[in-house]
């Protein structure tokens, strides 16, 4: 990997659009009150809440899994999942000079929780369910000092830990039916458990707060109850609320400073509480179950991530919520931009089409469709409608300005629709489905009719390309072959053969050569003419090339793929002229804006990454 990033310039990171909000507690207001910092795929972000502007930590090397950030905001630490048999990392950043300050490594598999003292002076973590290890951590010494099981044998997994407010040697422990009380004993370097008993009550632990003076902690359960537990003797003190639970569990707790809650649930309503009753004073409602809830300043804001990725602002006093950020919550699987402009594009993704203004990354248009997947999307070439393609066989059009739904085309293909594309004209449209057929429909004023079905593909059509005459159409397809139609004859004109699943396929601007790509991680270039390999580039050197775009002038190209990095090639010398390091996911597709300003990259971790576009051609 390191010959493979080499020396080369690299392209600039814009901006990503993005948020894992599957993290616990994963969304921080960092203490400055002026930024937050939340996790995306390998990476850490942290946005400027006036500007924008973001800074991204990276380092590690798979999935984050838990995001913590200390008392005064000098340090976040982050850990990660990994495989089995593996060793999963803790990296602490620096938070002012935004780069590694220590790597600890030690837990097996998982990182589960992490919390910082409130001196700083120790990082205590919490292993997954296939390591089960509680491990205290010297901060200025970068050094473990002792570790213990999380758990007795018999109870489940700890999910959650929190250090008291004023103690820098009493931490708490939660998760499936355990609640455990530590004492730090620095001499001996030991940490010592005691169980909390909370009686006939048995309960799964999501989350864990401390109050401020450190006489009690809420812990709130997949039950859709709290419970209030002494800090002191380790006893259950009272629980709530007993009859109108939180529905799909509580997920979140944060104490304010009046001592009043504020709880979020699994369906992702927000209701600020009291106790001992907790019965809910007011409530929220946002999209998607609550997993963090993070407080800006003494409270007068805070803000919300959900599991849709979605990050909310809410207003303490007023208790309303304000949608600030969001983004796909599912890999992306395309991306497109209408003809013409650069200022707009189109993603797609499970259950949805979102389209976005380029510049503010803001998004402008939801369109979604429950339980489907849209493989593809193109805007037709007068921009009055967005034709997709769906796992369930249909190819829906819809148009861009209202997401209303314009037409349906049933049983396009048998095993869902797999890609899609329009003739420059507007009046046809080629489809590419799972069974490996390519149809060819008629599209009219109120009608849509089937033209022909051309058979010669055995496997899923990837990628579909027209040439700027509509005479002539490239498909290439999972079963090694990319064939050229004719649009006229509706035959087969050429046919190029390669042992690899190809992935995607692109028309030199000047339409006498093709460059394809795929799973051979190989980027050919083709002669349309008489289908000869011409040149064969080395494309990557681990996983296989998804998506590729070529500039207007046909002078440079992109592709993105596996390796998670963009590359920029100059196409006459096939060489690669720039690089980009940005994805934590496997890229699935990357696109050049029509004036050539942007580069927008789209990942299966739900990430799109805007580059800034290097040459002006």
């Amino acid at each position: 990997m390191a010959e493979e990033r080499g020396d080369l310039p690299r392209l600039q990171l814009e901006s990503i659009i993005g948020f894992n909000g599957k993290v616990p507690s994963g969304l921080s207001v960092h203490p400055d009150c002026e930024n937050i910092i939340y996790p995306l795929g390998c990476t850490t972000i942290i946005q400027n809440l006036n500007s924008g502007q973001q800074a991204f930590l990276e380092s590690h090397t798979n999935n984050i899994s838990v995001v913590s950030v200390s008392k005064s905001g000098k340090y976040i630490a982050t850990g990660q999942v990994t495989y089995m048999g593996f060793k999963a990392d803790i990296l602490i950043y620096d938070y002012y000079e935004k780069s590694v300050y220590a790597t600890m490594t030690l837990h097996q598999a998982k990182v589960e929780a992490l919390a910082f003292s409130p001196n700083e002076h120790y990082l205590v973590s919490v292993g997954g369910q296939d390591d089960g290890s509680v491990v205290m951590w010297n901060i200025a010494t970068k050094t473990s000092i002792c570790g213990h099981p999380a758990t007795v044998p018999t109870a489940g997994n700890a999910l959650a830990v929190k250090f008291a407010n004023h103690m820098d040697d009493v931490f708490i422990t939660a998760g499936t039916g355990t609640l455990r009380l530590w004492l730090l004993d620095l001499p001996n370097r030991k940490i010592r458990p005691t169980d909390c008993q909370t009686g006939v009550l048995k309960r799964m632990i999501n989350c864990v707060e401390i109050t401020k003076d450190d006489s009690f902690c809420y812990c709130g359960t997949t039950s859709g109850d709290i419970m209030m537990v002494s800090m002191k003797t380790g006893l259950l003190n009272n629980y709530g609320p007993i009859k109108d639970k939180f529905s799909l569990g509580v997920t979140a707790i944060v104490e304010l400073k009046s001592g009043d809650l504020l709880i979020g649930s699994g369906d992702g309503i927000v209701a600020l509480c009291k106790a001992p009753k907790f019965k809910p004073l007011k409530k929220i409602t946002v999209d998607g179950g609550i997993t963090s809830i993070s407080l800006r300043g003494q409270g007068h804001q805070f803000f919300l991530g959900t599991l849709a990725s979605q990050i909310y602002r809410c207003n303490f006093t007023e208790f309303k919520e304000e949608l600030i950020s969001t983004c796909h919550s599912n890999a992306v699987l395309n991306v497109t931009f209408p003809c013409g402009t650069s200022d707009l594009f189109a993603t797609c993704s499970k259950g949805e089409i979102r389209i976005w203004h380029t510049p503010t990354n803001k998004e402008l248009l939801r369109i979604v469709v429950p339980n489907m997947t849209c493989n593809s999307l193109e805007f037709m070439y007068d921009g009055r409608s967005i034709i997709s393609a769906w796992n369930d066989g249909k190819i829906r059009a819809f148009t861009p300005e209202t997401g209303k739904l314009m037409y349906v085309i049933h049983n396009a293909h048998h095993d869902g629709v797999s890609a899609i594309a329009s003739t420059y004209d507007g009046k046809k449209i080629v489809s590419g489905g799972g069974e490996g057929q390519v149809r060819v429909w008629e599209i009219g004023a109120k009608t849509q009719r089937l033209i022909e079905a051309l058979k010669e593909h055995s496997s899923t059509i990837s990628c579909i390309k027209v040439k700027k005459n509509n005479e002539e159409c490239v498909t290439a397809s999972f079963d090694g072959t990319c064939i050229i139609w004719d649009l006229i004859r509706y035959a087969r004109n050429q046919m190029f053969l390669a042992n690899t699943l190809f992935k995607v396929v692109c028309y030199h601007p000047d339409e006498y050569q093709i460059i394809t790509s795929g799973k051979d991680r190989k980027i050919g270039y083709w002669e349309v003419f008489d289908g000869s390999l011409i040149r064969e580039l080395e494309g990557s050197l681990s996983g296989s090339v998804n998506g590729m775009d070529i500039t207007a002038s046909g002078d440079f190209f992109v592709t993105g793929g596996d390796d998670k990095l963009i590359k920029f090639w100059a196409y006459h010398d096939g060489d690669v002229v720039y690089i980009g390091i940005g994805h934590s996911g496997s890229i699935n597709r990357v696109r050049i804006c029509p004036a050539a300003k942007h580069i927008i990259s789209v990942s299966s971790d739900g990430a799109i990454l805007r580059w800034k576009y290097p040459h002006t051609d």
